[in-house]
């Protein structure tokens, strides 16, 4: 285990609105207002198209090979994410949404395209004096949180 400290800065009250695209949005927002790291969550709907990443094809190969899930129809969703500024000081939303329709539920990261439908709402509570990062692994080809 690996850890660091930081305080609780400013929080955010956002509303996307309809074909946003959520991590682009929360990363431009970010930049926007100077935010290195922060804590999120969101509700709200994800449109059709919207594209999640939902595992590895294999658990424990090398390279890691994400498979992708595509929604077929609008879903609510539900999420939390952070944000870590790359080797560039450059703001990176991590989030995982829990995405469902009747009474089917898909998890997955955000990173490839979840566009809002009508609106999405999220709380986004800034971390302060924090020198994490995310820095890229080699080994796993993610930008690993750094502490």
């Amino acid at each position: 285990m690996k850890y660091s400290e930081a305080k609780q800065g400013r929080t955010f009250i956002i509303r996307l609105e309809d074909g946003d695209i959520l991590h682009e949005k929360i990363e431009e927002f970010a930049r926007i207002h100077a935010i290195e790291a922060a804590a999120l969550i969101a509700i709200g709907g994800a449109d059709e198209g919207s594209k999640l990443v939902v595992g590895p094809e294999e658990g424990r190969s090398t390279p890691v090979i994400p498979m992708e899930h595509i929604l077929d129809d609008v879903h609510e969703i539900a999420g939390v994410g952070t944000i870590f500024p790359d080797k560039d000081h450059k703001p990176v939303l991590h989030m995982h949404i829990a995405s469902g329709r009747r009474d089917e539920t898909i998890t997955g990261c955000v990173r490839r395209g979840v566009k809002v439908w009508q609106i999405m709402e999220v709380i986004l509570f800034e971390l302060i004096d924090s020198s994490a990062r995310r820095i890229f692994d080699d080994q796993t080809g993610f930008e690993l949180l750094e502490p």
